[in-house]
């Protein structure tokens, strides 16, 4: 599975705006990168597209295997990633034990227990998402990485809405995966509580 990401000479659009132009990056396993830089710089527009939702206007993204093998885009992006957006994705309708584990089984994931547990969300699962505040959504969207496991991580302003004990909880949660080879790739206003590197996007327009 995805062991290392590499952009070579990216150019991204919103529109008919340049957002930036030959970007390149390599992100390998262990490691975290920090997207930094004002709102409208492309920080999202780049994690969009290397998940595949927005199509570069010319450069190339490229996933590997830990033998080094060059990996099919499609199967990477399905099978290897999890992108965590500013917004959840979350069914409000559903109660949190369902929406979890509709997440966890449409991931091919089983770790539900695991993933309550570590983000606290037993007191929870009867209520409707609807009626969770903010950080609890958060939390029950960052459950997921848990619940079904996958390499490499693009998380968008992961821990705006928690508070201190649940950025700390989450920020333990990102030493362990990438303690156990996973890749991290986050958009952030704010510093994450782990040790990264730091691509700043500029400032915007």
């Amino acid at each position: 599975m995805i062991a290392r990401l590499s952009i070579t000479t990216l150019t991204l659009s919103r529109g008919e705006r340049t957002l930036f132009r030959d970007l390149s990056l390599t992100l390998a396993a262990g490691e975290a990168v920090a997207l930094t830089g004002a709102n409208g710089a492309g920080k999202t527009t780049l994690l969009r597209a290397i998940a595949g939702f927005v199509r570069p206007e010319a450069g190339a993204i490229a996933f590997t295997a830990a033998d080094g093998a060059e990996l099919d885009p499609a199967e990477a992006r399905g099978r290897g990633l999890h992108m965590l957006g500013h917004l959840e994705g979350l069914k409000g309708a559903r109660t949190a034990r369902d929406e979890l584990g509709f997440q966890a089984r449409w991931l091919g994931g089983e770790a539900i227990d695991e993933a309550v547990s570590v983000m606290g969300l037993k007191p929870l699962l009867d209520l409707e998402v609807r009626k969770l505040s903010a950080g609890q959504r958060r939390r029950l969207a960052l459950a997921r990485l848990i619940a079904a496991p996958r390499p490499l991580w693009l998380l968008d302003e992961p821990l705006s809405p928690l508070d201190i004990r649940w950025r700390e909880a989450a920020g333990e949660v990102m030493r362990r995966h990438l303690e156990g080879g996973g890749l991290i790739l986050a958009a952030v206003h704010d510093p994450l509580p782990i040790p990264t590197r730091s691509l700043d996007l500029g400032a915007g327009r």
